[in-house]
């Protein structure tokens, strides 16, 4: 059974989440704020509101990525607060979706499933190695000119996903939709950051990862 954590501040919300969730036969608890959250065993996925009392949930996101113990699992932003620029800054600090309030119930257990979806091993998770980049998904490994490169796990999933398409033009829209998951209004900028600091840790391979002037990325030739 898949245990999800809700961290949301209003009772009525998170009264509702978790019967949702529990109806749909999942484990779920609930937080109000991140007291006690990163002392909890792990979940398979936290649904985080951003306006909370103490650390906000963009704190919480960061702390969630920076711990090893909890950088994997997935992250859905569940929040009020509706304008393009939080919605661009979770995805850029790691969140894997973003529903605005209110929402539909249904809507929010379809995503959650297309999240978890994707959080489970590939099929595909051989290791591929492609000029002086390697990459091995089952260890969660990237080498890159005979040197680790530590990514985080959107970073690793985008990697990933233009290796296996080495050659291939892939456009923005393409990618957000096959690592994010969803096509977030065609909205551009969260791929084009993700690109420009996976070169920067990739160093001297980086240019590996080229750009089609107007059209989106391709790995290799």
């Amino acid at each position: 059974m898949k245990l999800i954590y809700c961290v949301e501040d209003d009772e009525s919300i998170r009264e509702l989440v978790l019967y949702a969730l529990k109806n749909e036969g999942y484990d779920a608890v609930g937080f109000e704020s991140d007291d006690g959250l990163f002392t909890a065993p792990v979940p398979d996925l936290v649904l985080l509101d951003i306006m909370l009392p103490g650390a906000d949930g963009y704190s919480i996101l960061r702390q969630l990525r920076r711990e090893s113990r909890t950088q994997g699992v997935p992250v859905i932003m569940l929040t009020s607060k509706t304008s393009e620029f939080d919605k661009v800054r979770a995805l850029d600090m790691g969140a894997d979706d973003y529903i605005a309030k209110p929402f539909g119930v249904m809507e929010l257990l379809s995503r959650i499933r297309a999240v978890l979806r994707r959080a489970q091993p590939k099929s595909d998770a051989d290791a591929i190695s492609i000029g002086d980049v390697s990459l091995d998904y089952e260890k969660h490994m990237v080498m890159a000119g005979g040197k680790e490169i530590v990514l985080t796990p959107k970073e690793f999933d985008l990697l990933h996903y233009l290796m296996k398409n080495s050659g291939l033009v892939l456009t923005r829209d393409k990618i957000m939709n096959e690592v994010w998951g969803f096509d977030f209004e065609g909205e551009s900028r969260t791929v084009d950051v993700h690109i420009r600091t996976l070169r920067m840790k990739l160093g001297d391979v980086g240019e590996s990862v080229q750009t089609v002037r107007g059209v989106g990325y391709k790995f290799g030739g």
